[in-house]
């Protein structure tokens, strides 16, 4: 039986265009080397061209530990990178509480829309694990 995909190539070979930002690693569920990413431009572009040929691996791997539901990953990417400072995404998971918090505060002052780019996909899998 063949797993739901959860994220979708082409938004990680979109977002590998800025990927020497980390971008696509964030995406994908590395938080950490997203951040190396981010702080050393794609290990100085080198690791950003190899990262080319490694998106597929990324994205079966991503569809392998993240649960498909009724919360989608790209729609919820892209709500966070575009309108994450209002809480757009939260809102989206259903998390009203503190979508409305971040709209009130510029997403928690700008430390918790950061936050989610760490956790943004553990947040979706958890749920999307609920019955």
């Amino acid at each position: 039986m063949e797993q739901a995909s959860t994220h979708s190539k082409v938004i990680g070979y979109i977002l590998w265009i800025f990927g020497f930002l980390g971008s696509h690693r964030f995406y994908y569920g590395k938080p950490i080397t997203g951040t190396i990413w981010f702080f050393t431009l794609g290990l100085l572009f080198i690791g950003w061209i190899i990262d080319l040929f490694l998106i597929p691996g990324m994205d079966r791997a991503a569809d392998r530990k993240y649960t498909a539901g009724k919360v989608d990953y790209t729609v919820s990417w892209i709500l966070l990178t575009f309108l994450g400072v209002f809480g757009i995404h939260r809102f989206y998971m259903g998390k009203w509480i503190t979508g409305l918090i971040y709209l009130l505060t510029g997403g928690l002052f700008l430390v918790g829309y950061l936050y989610d780019y760490w956790t943004l996909n553990g947040q979706i899998d958890e749920v999307n694990r609920l019955p």
